[in-house]
């Protein structure tokens, strides 16, 4: 099965949202099967900062849904944003 890379915008609730704690409550809630691959911090304005993730999972259907759904149950999510989606490459060594 291909393997997938998300990468997701993923903007606070509140400017005072701590982000690391932000990103480990993502990660509690990412279904198996899925995991976060790597992550950013990106400035909005005004002191508000942006997550920038990139998450893997399989190419089936319904599964960007899910993962969506499990970034949003976080209550100090306010609002994501789906950036790209692509076939993860194969790591030539």
């Amino acid at each position: 099965m291909t393997t997938l890379v998300a990468r997701i915008k993923i903007l606070p609730a509140d400017v005072a949202v701590n982000l690391e704690s932000l990103l480990s409550k993502v990660k509690s809630n990412i279904p198996s099967g899925m995991s976060l691959k790597s992550h950013g911090v990106e400035p909005i304005a005004f002191g508000l900062n942006a997550v920038i993730a990139d998450f893997t999972l399989n190419d089936s259907e319904g599964q960007m849904d899910l993962l969506e759904e499990s970034i949003k149950r976080s209550e100090e999510v306010g609002q994501i944003e789906v950036i790209n989606v692509s076939r993860q490459s194969v790591n030539i060594e």
